[in-house]
This record gives structure tokens, sequence and C-alpha cells, in this order.
């Protein structure tokens, strides 16, 4: 049994830029939704943003065409349908810039939440992030890649030394970069009434997760209001970047959810437990990263 979205979704320039690079996407009957943010001070960012949402909704949404990339056993097919979509966005975007010069240096962060049944697949590059609120709880879910969250990894800076960073726009994979991306994937168990969000950092570094989480409660059942309310904040706190906001209210038949709800832990802890700790996610908002070995993906300023 699948569920029933109610989904607001808003984009808008902001205050200060003249064009806005952001784009998002929302698909409720395939369940997919994304934001990508086209990076900033560099050539042809909102081309960037547009093309790995066209690329990858148009994978995910073809059946016929072959996966790209290694297959990824501990994932479902579903799973590795988008992270397929992710690579093949990577390489149109890599491939446009090395041959336009007009281009050449674009790129774009992405993440993408893909919504199969009671199994939430999520997958990321950059630092646009994919929150869920249960039960009026905000948990983040993704780990920005950026030079700032490294810094604090390794205990250099602390929390408030990391709010106040003039870096914490310097984001260290970005889908464009490389001709090869390393993307962060994880799959969750969805719950009746589940919130997901999805946004880009133009929001986030205007407005705190404390107040996020009470607007967004605040408008209980119509997303569409809470994300007008939380672009307005940004806009009135400077919006300094563009900003996109998609939520997503996800509902179905409390009576039937719990069984499935199970069945669907079950899949997914006997996956882990066959191939150990799946890299990538770890509950609660906590990332262990896969290792690469030419380390990070390149900088670049959002």
């Amino acid at each position: 049994m699948g569920f029933h979205f109610k989904i607001g979704a808003m984009t808008d320039v902001g205050r200060v830029r003249a064009i806005n690079e952001d784009h998002f996407s929302v698909e409720g009957e395939l369940g997919l939704f994304m934001v990508a943010d086209g990076l900033g001070g560099q050539n042809a960012g909102e081309v960037a943003s547009k093309m790995a949402i066209d690329i990858i909704r148009g994978h995910v949404n073809n059946n016929k065409v072959p996966l790209v990339g290694e297959y990824e056993e501990e994932f479902t097919p579903e799973t590795n349908k988008v992270l397929s979509g992710i690579r093949l966005a990577n390489s149109a975007i890599y491939d446009a810039g090395q041959r336009n010069s007009e281009q050449r240096g674009m790129g774009t962060t992405i993440s993408t939440v893909r919504i199969n049944g009671d199994v939430m697949a999520l997958a990321h590059v950059g630092d646009s992030r994919i929150y869920r609120i249960r039960e009026g709880r905000l948990d983040r879910l993704t780990v920005d890649h950026s030079l700032v969250e490294e810094q604090l990894k390794r205990g250099i800076i602390t929390e408030e030394e990391a709010g106040q960073s003039t870096h914490k726009n310097v984001i260290t994979r970005a889908l464009g970069a490389e001709e090869t991306i390393l993307i962060d994937a994880d799959e969750e168990v969805l719950l009746h009434r589940d919130k997901i969000l999805l946004c880009t950092d133009g929001l986030t570094d205007m407005v705190g997760e404390e107040d996020i989480a009470r607007i967004i409660g605040r408008y209980g059942d119509d997303p569409q209001k809470a994300c007008e309310e939380l672009v307005d904040i940004a806009n009135d706190k400077g919006g300094i970047d563009n900003i996109t906001v998609v939520l997503v209210d996800c509902e179905k038949d409390a009576q039937k959810s719990g069984r499935l709800e199970r069945a669907a832990w079950s899949i997914i802890g006997g996956l882990k437990r066959v191939y150990g700790r799946i890299p990538g996610f770890l509950k609660g908002g906590k990332n262990e990263e896969r290792s690469s070995p030419g380390g990070a993906q390149g900088e670049a300023v959002l």
C-alpha cells in the first residue's frame, strides 16, 4: 500500500541575486521529489540545475534504459534507478561544461527523495538538505558536503563558529565538477504522517532549524502555506541567495500501516545484516561518507 501526498513547493530568487539558479521537481504519482542549486559564481549554474532535474526525472520515468554504473545490492531497484539517474546527470553536465566554454565550470547540488511503498530512498550531492518531520521533531537526514562540515568533523571549529564562518558556502562535491561522482544514499521506512522537507541553502542559511520546525508545525496540513512562510522569512532575514523549498506530507490508512512498516523494516534490516553497515546516511542525521580515492571532488561556492 502506498502513500497519498500533500505537496507544497516554492522557489524564489531572493533579495540579492539577479538570477534564480535553483530548480525543483515534484512528481507525486511517481513519488519523486528533487531540489537542485546551481553553482553561484560560476557559468550557467541555472543550466546545470535544470539539466540535473530533467535528466534524473526522465531516467527514473523510463524503464527501458539501462542503469548507469554498478548495481548496489544493498539497495532496492528503485533506489538504484535514482542513483543511476544522478550519475547520468553528472556525466551530462560535466561533458557540456567541457564542450562549451561559456558553461565550463558549471555544476549543481542535488537532493532527491523517491518513495515506493513504505520505503523512502534518499540520495544527495552537495549542501541542499533533506529533513524528516516525525511527531513534530525535525531530523536532518543529510550531511552537507562542505568545507565547514569537514572542519566540524575534524574538530577544527565549533558549531557556533561554523554558523559564522565565511566559508560555509564552499562545497566539496557537486554534479558536473568531475567525470565521476560520489553519491550519499540511504533507505528509510516511511511512517504515516511523516513530513519530508527538501531545501536549498538559501533557506537553511537564513532560517534556523527550530524556526523551520515551528513554521511547518504551525501550518499543519497545508504544506503550501508552510513553504510560502519559510520563503518569506528567509527573504525578511536578507534573502542573500535563491530559496527553494519542497514539503511533502505523507498520509495513508493508519490501520493498515503497522504490518507493512514492520515488513519494510525487516527487509531493510536483512539487507544491512547481509551487507554490513550501509555507507552513506546513518539514523539521526549523522553521516559516514564513503571514502574516495581522490579525496574531495573539487570545491565550488554556492
